[in-house]
């Protein structure tokens, strides 16, 4: 599956931005999603993740009530709502497919990543 993100930008902290992450293909919903940023000189770390269904979520610590993640699968498209945005959050984001069942939070567990989208958040 080919993964085309997009929707980042740059805005201020305390702001919103949705990403958005279109596959090609129909077995869009036979796939897991998730969403990971990696920000300079840091390892990519993940963000959230979605099953197959959408039924299910699971979304890191660190952006746990401000970030949320939702799938569409009519449209081939999974979302990563982005509210209450702080500095830290500025990152490279990068959306990706796994044919695990459940949730998979590790970035091994995919195997399909979309080119990557910035997201900068201003002080």
């Amino acid at each position: 599956v080919q993964l085309q993100a997009s929707g980042g930008g740059l805005v201020q902290a305390g702001g919103s931005l949705r990403l958005s992450c279109t596959a090609s293909g129909r077995t869009f919903r036979n796939y897991a999603m998730g969403w990971f940023r990696q920000a300079p000189g840091k390892e990519r770390e993940f963000v959230a993740a979605i099953t197959r269904s959408g039924g299910n979520t699971y979304s890191a610590d660190s952006v746990k009530g401000r970030f949320s993640i939702s799938r569409d699968n009519a449209k081939n498209t999974v979302y990563l709502q982005m509210n209450t945005l702080k500095p830290e959050d500025t990152a490279v984001y990068y959306c990706a497919a796994s044919s695990v069942v459940n949730i998979p939070i590790r970035s091994t567990n995919y195997h399909s990543w979309g080119q990557g989208t910035q997201v900068t958040v201003s002080s």
